[in-house]
């Protein structure tokens, strides 16, 4: 595959995920809109109103600058960057927010269609905030955002579903990516340990710790791993997005079961 073609494949998965999240935000009552969600001091307003706020940015809508005082879960320059686009559109009319979200994705996706981007590691002429992202960094990260976003919702409102579609197997397989470097990093396992992370649905992750102390990415899965990590892709990205433990049962370990518990538990990769 073509780095444009890669590329295109990105554009085509999030515009995918932007039809996903905007109708479920039609189906919801008014009412669910003022739920909380996982995500420290953001209820499924707060979420809808910023997928519209990065959405309009990348579309070519001027940031607007506004205070957004002392919040306890707001943190660094990107995380007040990303409340004043939630606090501004705080007083929004819900069809206003959807339809923000709708009208920015199509301006972009036409002009993605128009002038795709063929070199992934060059710079896009928006940015979100002080991230200095690659356009392949910046188109993969899109749908990841929208899909955990619209699963923030989903869990908040109790209406579980959408978990086998295109933007959750690139959510899912994105996030794997990581194991690597959770093994060796930060669950600092010695040289030589080997990792598999199963999750129902998608190929194997297989990982070795090398004799330098990095994990690297191995193309076929050990026969005896030192650990195998079994789950379905819900349980998952719970962990793997840091919203939440998932239920009792849902994760199973073999081999070095302590191990396997610490990396669960340092798995959380974006907030």
């Amino acid at each position: 595959m073509t780095d444009e073609e890669t590329l295109r494949g990105y554009v085509e998965v999030w515009w995918q995920a932007v039809d996903d999240f905007t109708h479920l935000l039609e189906s919801l009552a008014p009412e669910d809109w003022d739920r909380e969600t996982d995500l420290p001091g953001w209820d499924v307003r707060s979420i809808a109103a910023h997928t519209a706020h990065l959405e309009a940015v990348l579309a070519g809508t001027r940031h607007e600058e506004v205070e957004v005082g002392a919040r306890e879960h707001v943190r660094g320059v990107q995380g007040a960057y990303t409340e004043q686009g939630v606090v501004a559109r705080s007083e929004a009319d819900r069809d206003d927010i959807i339809n923000e979200i709708r009208e920015s994705a199509t301006q972009r996706h036409t002009a993605l269609l128009a002038d795709p981007p063929l070199d992934p590691d060059a710079k896009p002429d928006t940015v979100l905030g002080t991230l200095g992202w690659s356009w392949a960094t910046l188109l993969r990260n899109r749908p990841l955002d929208l899909w955990m976003h619209e699963q923030d919702i989903r869990r908040a409102v109790g209406r579980p579903g959408n978990l086998d579609g295109p933007a959750a197997l690139h959510a899912s397989v994105y996030l794997a990516e990581s194991l690597g470097y959770i093994v060796a990093k930060r669950a600092e396992a010695p040289p030589g340990t080997t990792v598999v992370l199963e999750v129902a649905g998608q190929p194997p992750t297989s990982v070795v710790v090398d004799e330098t102390g990095r994990g690297q990415a191995l193309a076929a899965e050990p026969a005896d791993p030192t650990v195998r990590i079994a789950t379905d892709r819900e349980s998952f990205t719970l962990l793997a997005g840091g919203r939440r433990a998932p239920e009792a049962g849902r994760v199973q370990i073999t081999g070095d079961v302590e191990l396997g518990r610490r990396v669960l538990d340092l798995m959380a990769v974006t907030p």
